[in-house]
């Protein structure tokens, strides 16, 4: 089943989980001793992130680490720029009206 970027992201633990491998790639077992959860269950986070290609995969071993997929996180921050530039506008804006109102006021 391919999920969405998107859906994936909405979790808090599949976030944590990403900000934990951000700097170094972990083990399911290392990420698990972070959270009030089964070892399955960051499994299960873990499966949805890679069907979403959030994270990879890196066999060294007999263990699995995960990494963040960094070029994926890009396609997400490029989709969000069009609503930063938005934002930053409407911002810019309210600002120059509180200055007037500033202006007003003396």
């Amino acid at each position: 089943m391919r999920r969405d970027v998107f859906q994936a992201i909405a979790d808090p633990t599949r976030r944590a989980i990403m900000v934990l491998i951000a700097l170094q790639a972990m083990t399911p077992n290392a990420i698990a001793e972070h959270f009030d959860t089964t070892r399955q269950s960051v499994s299960k986070h873990l499966q949805i992130l890679t069907e979403c290609e959030l994270v990879k995969q890196e066999q060294q071993g007999r263990e699995i680490y995960y990494s963040l997929e960094i070029k994926k996180m890009k396609e997400v921050d490029i989709w969000l720029e069009q609503f930063r530039k938005i934002w930053e506008a409407r911002f810019n804006q309210l600002d120059d009206v509180l200055l007037t109102l500033k202006n007003k006021k003396k």
